[in-house]
């Protein structure tokens, strides 16, 4: 079985964020930067990756970010800080 990725994309700090799910993170963060991406990032432009979680299945992954989309805000935003204070963006390009 593939592995899979949860991330967080921002458009700032602690500004729109917008959780998703991959098998290949460095081909879906380029989709989101270039537009291509979902709706919500393109619309709202997201284009920082400030968030990264590596699980060993994508079910695994599936099951963290149906979890993480119900956290209130503050806690994505409380998650997002303590692994990346400044809030940079983890894969620019």
């Amino acid at each position: 079985m593939r592995g899979g990725w949860v991330y967080i994309m921002a458009n700032k700090p602690f500004g729109t964020t917008y959780i998703g799910v991959t098998a290949n993170l460095p081909a879906r963060v380029h989709q989101h930067k270039s537009g291509t991406g979902s709706i919500h990032c393109r619309d709202h432009g997201l284009h920082h990756l400030v968030y990264a979680e590596e699980y060993p299945t994508i079910a695994e992954a599936i099951a963290r970010e149906k979890a993480m989309k119900k956290w209130k805000r503050r806690w994505k935003t409380d998650l997002i800080s303590k692994a990346n204070p400044d809030w940079s963006d983890l894969l620019p390009y």
